[in-house]
């Protein structure tokens, strides 16, 4: 386990871990409430379906961006078509004045992925 974690309050696991796992995070495990997936063996996402009695009002992550390094030869490419394909909303690609090329995936629950790699 990596000594760092992100966790993400979400609405529909299912729906939820089929995003994920179209853009290529790879499931590590699952133990209600929690599905624990890894982007590139680096770095732990964490699905958590609240309990019924906490009611999520309101845009998730606002004013968050959850950052991932793209991986592999075709990278950030390869990733804005997965996410194209599951119809989510994306921003870029956008190339950075501090040297980066980045794109921002909104997942299901509006929550905003920035995936990055050098420019």
């Amino acid at each position: 386990m990596n000594p760092s974690f992100v966790k993400l309050l979400v609405s529909d696991a299912a729906r939820s871990l089929a995003f994920y796992e179209a853009l290529g995070f790879e499931r590590v495990g699952a133990e209600p409430p929690f599905v624990h997936l890894q982007w590139a063996g680096t770095v732990d996402l964490y699905l958590v379906t609240p309990p019924p009695m906490l009611k999520l009002e309101g845009r998730r992550g606002l004013g968050v961006l959850v950052g991932f390094r793209a991986q592999g030869a075709s990278g950030l490419d390869e990733l804005l078509l997965r996410a194209q394909a599951q119809g989510a909303s994306v921003e870029g690609p956008v190339v950075q004045p501090w040297h980066t090329r980045e794109v921002v995936v909104t997942d299901p629950d509006g929550y905003r992925l920035n995936f990055i790699e050098p420019a």
